[in-house]
């Protein structure tokens, strides 16, 4: 079958022949429809994030995948399921407390391998089994783009934890920043603009000149952007309010520390990206005080486990149909497979198709 995968001292994808997985006890056998590229992909095939499985010279990408069941192998499911998988799994020395305990997705880094990023092959390839607990149906209406349903996930995870930290007491927020004007952050804007809770104001700050075609989507969700080049994160407040909610999907390493500024009292901030290091000076005086004097706070969050994944494919309905067109700016068939890996402004979300159902 083909991959497509990255091979060790390369920092392109290359088109691979690979047998076909025979699905083990538990596992099921899934022939993959689209798999999505992420921003994650371009750093694990640049060498900056994840690694290779043990022994092997590449690694196949891919993560954000959406699939149709063609051998349950005894398991819960049924052929012709549509299915989505979940990326972590147990590490190679073998399980642990937090897969025991079913909480894969809180394991520290180094206790799990992660599908298509880090130690375990990926979904860029024309099949692949999982263990039929770790596949998600999905509505056979969602197939054509299931793949959004991981990344869509990401952000359940992020908000489930951000009200959690709130819990305490009544919060109820009505404006929120999400940094960041890429795939996520724009499937994170048009969730926060379909959530019930019916934010009165909604912000999202990027690096880009106008026209621009994620500028012209987050207008017409209805929220404002803002040019970090303009204005800094921290003097948000100043140009137009301070917020209740902030999702950091940057991974730049000032903005949770500009971001408590940015909050208004009792805020939290989800910090989602993942940062190189670089040190700077900071008051950390005024960021304590801040924080204690003010309630605030900040969550880390990263991966998405079953419940997650399950309250996407929800929220996958309360998306617009024309905001579904305008992320999706290309999908490609393996063949073409290099043009779904085109960093440019033109480009927003694309996908690989390995077949149709």
């Amino acid at each position: 079958m083909k991959a497509i995968a990255v091979k060790r001292g390369k920092e392109k994808p290359v088109v691979i022949e690979k047998p076909r997985p025979e699905p083990e006890a538990g596992e099921a056998l899934v022939r993959t429809l689209r798999v999505g590229v992420d921003g994650t992909d371009h750093e694990v095939i640049a060498g900056g994030h994840g690694g290779f499985p043990e022994g092997e010279d590449h690694l196949v990408i891919g993560h954000e995948a959406v699939g149709v069941v063609v051998d349950p192998n005894d398991s819960e499911l049924e052929e012709g399921d549509i299915v989505v998988p979940t990326v972590r799994r147990p590490p190679a020395s073998g399980t642990n407390e937090y897969f025991e305990k079913d909480q894969p997705d809180m394991a520290p880094d180094g206790a799990y391998v992660e599908r298509g990023i880090v130690g375990a092959h990926g979904y860029m390839s024309e099949y692949f089994t999982s263990p039929a607990k770790y596949l998600i149906r999905i509505p056979r209406s969602q197939a054509e783009l299931g793949f959004l349903i991981e990344p869509l996930s990401i952000t359940e995870k992020a908000l489930e934890h951000a009200y959690a930290t709130r819990s305490a007491f009544d919060w109820d927020p009505s404006s929120a920043l999400v940094l960041g004007n890429g795939s996520l952050g724009l499937l994170t804007l048009a969730m926060l603009k379909a959530d019930d809770k019916a934010y009165e104001s909604l912000y999202c700050l990027g690096r880009r000149d106008r026209p621009d075609p994620t500028i012209d989507i987050i207008e017409k969700l209805g929220g404002t952007y803002v040019d970090s080049r303009e204005t800094p994160v921290d003097e948000i407040p100043e140009t137009h309010e301070h917020m209740d909610f902030i999702y950091e999907a940057t991974g730049f390493p000032k903005h949770p520390i500009q971001s408590v500024q940015a909050l208004a009292p009792n805020g939290v901030a989800a910090l989602l990206g993942v940062p190189n290091d670089w040190s700077f000076e900071v008051d950390a005086g005024a960021f304590h005080r801040e924080m204690v004097l003010h309630n605030k706070a900040l969550v880390g969050s990263v991966n998405s486990h079953v419940r997650h994944f399950e309250a996407a494919t929800v929220t996958f309905t309360k998306l617009p149909r024309w905001f579904l067109d305008d992320l999706v700016t290309g999908v490609y068939p393996v063949s073409e497979f290099e043009e779904a890996f085109d960093d440019d402004d033109t480009t927003i979300k694309t996908a690989i198709e390995f077949g149709t159902v």
